[in-house]
């Protein structure tokens, strides 16, 4: 069955020869697994990545379907702790009636 496969950033030096536009079909066995397309493509099998299925999130032994379309991402960096987290939120209240400023 035939599969597309859509590398970015990074991942894309896993493309076969001679794709274009970070994307490949890459034929695969019935019952091929994502994980099954990463390990043919080349993709190390610890690397941290982010995948797709048909723009939603799988995970590597998910089971494709013919035409079914892979994205995978490099893993993402950079980012934020969510406010409640972080020291800051601890120090930021509301201001108080003595706080404001007489005119």
């Amino acid at each position: 069955m035939t599969v597309e496969v859509r590398l970015f950033a990074t991942l894309a030096s896993y493309l076969p020869p001679g794709s274009k536009d970070g994307l490949a079909r890459v034929e695969v066995n019935d019952g091929a697994t994502v994980a099954d397309v990463a390990s043919r493509l080349g993709i190390p099998a610890g690397l941290d990545r982010v995948l797709l299925v048909n723009g939603a999130e799988a995970d590597p032994g998910q089971r494709l379907s013919p035409g079914d379309v892979i994205d995978i991402f490099p893993p993402l960096a950079g980012g934020h702790e969510p406010l409640s987290a972080s020291p800051m939120a601890e120090s930021i209240s509301a201001p108080t009636r003595s706080a404001r400023l007489d005119r």
